[in-house]
């Protein structure tokens, strides 16, 4: 139990801000794991504290609790007694140290000792099949919930397309992008449609570190053809993050995926991958995985555009049940321009402020909420960075960014350089046009505009974009 909540807080402490993770996560304790409900219970200091923790951190921790038990768990929060002690381990806490599924680290922490109900399994085989039993999609991960826009809409119409012809185009189908772009909800949506469409589909969602700890303790118990046959037999095989392969040694892992991966291909079998990165950027990974990685397609998702960053925060509240005034949606896309995720930590923070303060949610308030943002969003990309980048890039002088010039190798160029100053600044059009030889914000606009759109289209031009960005950020 101690062992779980340990591996839990590390991982929470990952994916929030250490602000976040200092107010929310820190305070918690586990007060007691029911293996006859199969409950997990959650200790808070306060009952606003296990109240906002409950509706923002809930639903994580309780498919955290499902990943590390290998079943389904449910998580509840109530307020801790002051005078209670925190837990300590005794014997039942200790067990056997094998390998965790952790989307961010191949981390080594103990797992609960098997019941007396569970020693009396009756073959090797079917203990492993009640380990996969799951496939590990969340249903919220839909389409329904998927915000699109000029960022993922060519991965959006790429993933509709892999379903009407699953295994049989676009296969593999290879997603990239930086953290917290919707990678993963792109491939939980196509997961999550290819079921409803057919349940009888043996589909399994996991994360790089998950199959190379199940490639591990399969070895380990001798269970490894049981292993494969399970693999083999998959119709869709949905593997996140997959540049966590690269990390340490793990060629064993890596061939053993490379057979996995030229089986389901040869028997026309669906495989979805997301990574951080280009598939030819990969590094660890062996070269043979990397050019199969590229026999398919792959399409990159952009951090969200101002107006799709608004799109998101508007549908996630309503998801919420919440009302979101659209001027405070146009603030917080403004603020926060990197990813999803922290689109997403904004909005619930505000919405927190909101409910426990009984203010409603206006700019005032928001800017109250969001004051530690605040005072950390200066600004890190100026236009001459960008303007330098992109001249680089296209081998033209930083010097055409300001001219009048217009053959296409240098009007391109410096259009994307007004569409990057747009979306990595928060610079208005007529500041972006002055920098840029002194045009009119309506020559900016319709750059941006030119440049949003063709990348929709072109994946040569979208890839190049998506190469700037993280040169600018790195």
């Amino acid at each position: 139990m101690l062992l779980f909540w340990q591996a839990c807080s590390n991982q929470l402490q990952k994916e929030l801000t250490p602000q976040q993770f200092k107010a929310w996560i820190a305070p918690l304790t586990v007060c007691e794991f029911n293996e006859q409900t199969q409950s997990l219970t959650i200790g808070a200091p306060s009952r606003i504290k296990a109240e906002a923790c409950s509706r923002q951190f809930g639903q994580r921790i309780q498919m955290l609790a499902q990943e590390y038990w290998g079943k389904a768990i449910q998580v509840q929060f109530t307020v801790r007694d002051k005078k209670a002690k925190k837990p300590h381990p005794d014997a039942s806490d200790v067990a056997p140290i094998v390998a965790v599924p952790n989307r961010h680290s191949a981390a080594l922490v103990e797992q609960p000792q098997p019941s007396a109900s569970d020693e009396k399994t009756p073959s090797k085989s079917t203990k492993l099949d009640t380990t996969y039993k799951n496939n590990h999609l969340d249903k919220n991960l839909n389409f329904d919930t998927l915000v699109t826009g000029n960022a993922n809409q060519m991965a959006r119409m790429v993933g509709l397309e892999v379903i009407n012809q699953l295994g049989k185009r676009y296969n593999p189908f290879f997603i990239y992008g930086g953290v917290g772009v919707g990678k993963t909800h792109l491939m939980q949506a196509i997961g999550n449609e290819v079921y409803k469409r057919d349940p009888s589909k043996k589909i399994r969602y996991l994360f790089a570190n998950t199959y190379v700890s199940e490639v591990v303790k399969a070895y380990q118990k001798n269970q490894f053809e049981e292993f494969k046959n399970y693999y083999h037999n998959l119709d869709l095989l949905l593997i996140d993050d997959i540049q966590f392969f690269g990390e340490g040694d793990k060629t064993g892992t890596q061939s053993a995926f490379f057979e996995l991966f030229e089986s389901l291909i040869r028997h026309q079998k669906q495989i979805i991958i997301t990574s951080d990165r280009y598939p030819q950027s990969l590094e660890g990974i062996q070269e043979r995985l990397r050019s199969r990685f590229m026999s398919g397609i792959d399409i990159a998702i952009d951090p969200p555009g101002f107006e799709m960053r608004v799109s998101i925060l508007l549908k996630k509240a309503e998801l919420d049940g919440v009302t979101l005034p659209e001027d405070v949606a146009v603030f917080i896309a403004q603020l926060l321009r990197a990813n999803v995720r922290e689109l997403e930590g904004a909005l619930r923070k505000v919405i927190a402020y909101s409910r426990f303060s009984h203010t409603p949610i206006n700019i005032e308030n928001t800017k109250l909420a969001l004051k530690d943002l605040l005072v950390n969003n200066q600004e890190h990309i100026s236009i001459e960075a960008i303007q330098k980048a992109v001249a680089d890039f296209y081998k033209i002088k930083v010097s055409d960014m300001y001219s009048a010039k217009r053959p296409k190798n240098i009007a391109e160029p410096r259009q994307i350089a007004m569409y990057l100053t747009k979306e990595l600044t928060q610079k208005s059009l007529p500041e972006i046009g002055a920098n840029f030889g002194g045009r009119d914000h309506t020559t900016v606009l319709h750059a941006c505009r030119k440049i949003a759109e063709n990348k929709t289209k072109d994946s040569k031009l979208q890839h190049e974009l998506h190469v700037l960005e993280q040169i600018l950020k790195a």
